[in-house]
């Protein structure tokens, strides 16, 4: 690896780590001509399949794509960056199971959602309206309805108002 102050060819590594999600390595490394320090990260480099778009291009995947579509559903949301980073490697490694070579967008928007539903209600009607292509406030409502629903059968407390289940009490120590 080449030096990034000297550009001098010979480097040398001096302490490796891996990260705490396993999924990367970071090395210290030290110039042997010009003795600065640098550190690089090193991540496994998998192909994953192209995307095909609804008007047929196809793209190669771009992480940055995904990033700004949950940016954009959590805006002003309370989720956390690591919940963030975490769905999205939950939806690459969905994509990276699959055997495919070419995969319609419409599946990654639906691995999307799923995580989003997961992470956040509002954000996940906020990337579902989005990616649905709500026409009225009766798609909305739609959305809504089929959340709730599937919320009350997972014993979840209700969306909009209504009538809740009290907290469960708590005991004291």
């Amino acid at each position: 690896m080449y030096c990034p102050f000297c550009q001098h060819v010979d480097t040398r590594v001096i302490d490796s780590r891996v990260s705490d999600d396993g999924a990367t390595i970071r090395r210290r490394r030290v110039c042997e001509a010009c003795g600065e320090r640098f550190s690089t990260m090193e991540t496994v480099e998998l192909k994953l399949p192209v995307i095909c778009k609804s008007d047929g291009r196809r793209e190669a995947f771009d992480a940055r794509k995904l990033r700004a579509g949950f940016d954009r559903a959590l805006q002003k949301r309370p989720v956390s960056e690591e919940q963030i980073e975490a769905a999205m490697r939950s939806v690459v490694h969905q994509l990276r199971r699959t055997t495919e070579r070419e995969l319609p967008s419409m599946r990654v928007g639906e691995f999307v959602m799923a995580e989003l539903r997961k992470l956040d209600h509002v954000g996940y009607v906020r990337f579902a309206s989005v990616y649905r292509s709500f026409e009225d406030v009766a798609d909305f409502r739609e959305e809504l309805d089929r959340l709730e629903n599937d919320n009350a059968a997972e014993g979840q407390l209700p969306l909009l108002g209504g009538d809740a289940a009290p907290p469960p009490k708590t005991r004291k120590r």
